[in-house]
């Protein structure tokens, strides 16, 4: 499984032609304490640097953007009763849906681990 990251700070980890996305480590903390958390129905259709879903956090609302095209095919229902698993598992329970990837280009040009944590770095 690979895993890419975007500059507004979503995950995708990418198997065969499905994706799983969420937020990063970093995202969930620059938030706060997330109180509601909106993902897209199973079915919606996801274009690259669309948006894809809404946090809400005690500081402010935000919005999640879908890193490549595709068709929801799961949304994690959890975070509607827990939206904390985001803050405790962000990279991990905290993911935010599934998607099939419509074009497997749109992975380019998405930053690797060392590339992510670089860019990170840069914003201190």
């Amino acid at each position: 499984m690979a895993r890419y990251f975007t500059e507004e700070h979503e995950w995708i980890d990418v198997e065969g032609g499905t994706a799983t996305i969420g937020i990063t480590d970093y995202a969930q903390s620059q938030l706060g304490d997330l109180v509601f958390i909106e993902v897209p129905e199973t079915g919606t259709e996801l274009v690259k640097g669309g948006e894809a879903a809404t946090v809400e956090s005690v500081k402010a609302a935000s919005d999640v953007y879908s890193p490549v095209s595709g068709t929801v095919t799961q949304a994690n229902e959890a975070l509607g009763d827990d939206p904390a698993l985001v803050n405790s598992d962000p990279e991990g329970q905290g993911w935010f849906f599934r998607l099939t990837i419509a074009d497997p280009a749109e992975l380019e040009g998405l930053m690797d681990k060392a590339a992510y944590d670089a860019f990170v770095a840069s914003l201190d």
